[in-house]
């Protein structure tokens, strides 16, 4: 549920114009709803500012129609992440309201318009390779379903760096930046040596046998010499996308 939701509800119940019976009914399952095999929290984009999401890696497709349609029954974004595409075609036989991002391996419902209000400005997404391109569109479209403004500068690894630096116009707009990288990760210490933005970096698991499927990028980002950069884990689009989406939401207050 979202703030606006329940403040608009309180506000009716107050005025009259709304039945406690059925202000109670509408609230069925607030904060929290058990459905046996999951108990969902309801409350936590009020309390978070980021609704539950469900991981979709590890549960079959009954654990996630039956997850998703209590969640459908809100007024928040739905996000299903690490979907294969063979679940994904089931799951929007039973659900055709879902929608599937194919790169991303998410599934996608009610998602909240694009604010202004809410943020300063979008967050920039750099990602080095084609390769590296899955991991960057479940951080593009975890913050779209967010109502975040996304912009996006592909295949602008270090190795051909005069791509990245002709675009700089888009780096120093971003409020946010995104860089999603496999190899030895070199590329969120040499964006964050141009911009004053805060800059997440994203380790993938691209890369030759040395890489050690993204342990080589996430120890190179994690020793990057320029300031002002995070680094989460291998391969987390997600966890990047939902940090972002925070610091510029409490940023713009």
């Amino acid at each position: 549920m979202q703030k606006e939701t329940l403040t608009t509800l309180l506000n009716q119940v107050q005025q009259g114009t709304l039945p406690v019976s059925e202000a109670l009914q509408r609230l069925r399952g607030f904060p929290e709803e058990n459905l046996g095999l999951a108990c969902i929290d309801h409350q936590r984009r009020l309390r978070t500012g980021i609704p539950e999401v469900i991981y979709g890696a590890g549960k079959t497709v009954d654990q996630i129609a039956t997850i998703a349609r209590a969640m459908l029954q809100q007024d928040y974004p739905l996000l299903a992440t690490r979907v294969d595409a063979e679940k994904a075609r089931h799951l929007l036989a039973e659900l055709p309201s879902l929608t599937y991002h194919p790169e991303a391996r998410i599934l996608s419902a009610n998602p909240a318009p694009i604010a202004p209000h809410r943020y300063h400005g979008e967050t920039l997404i750099v990602c080095a390779g084609t390769t590296d391109i899955p991991v960057a569109e479940e951080a593009g479209v975890t913050l779209a379903t967010l109502g975040h403004p996304v912009a996006r500068l592909y295949d602008a690894g270090v190795a051909g760096l005069h791509r990245l630096l002709s675009r700089q116009e888009l780096l120093h707009r971003a409020q946010v930046i995104i860089v999603v990288a496999g190899m030895e990760g070199a590329l969120p210490s040499v964006v964050a040596g141009l911009v004053s933005a805060p800059v997440i970096a994203v380790p993938t698991s691209i890369g030759y046998g040395a890489s050690f499927g993204g342990i080589a990028a996430l120890l190179g980002m994690l020793n990057s010499c320029a300031p002002g950069v995070a680094v989460v884990n291998i391969d987390n689009g997600f966890g990047a996308a939902c940090m972002a989406e925070a610091i510029n939401r409490r940023s713009a207050r």
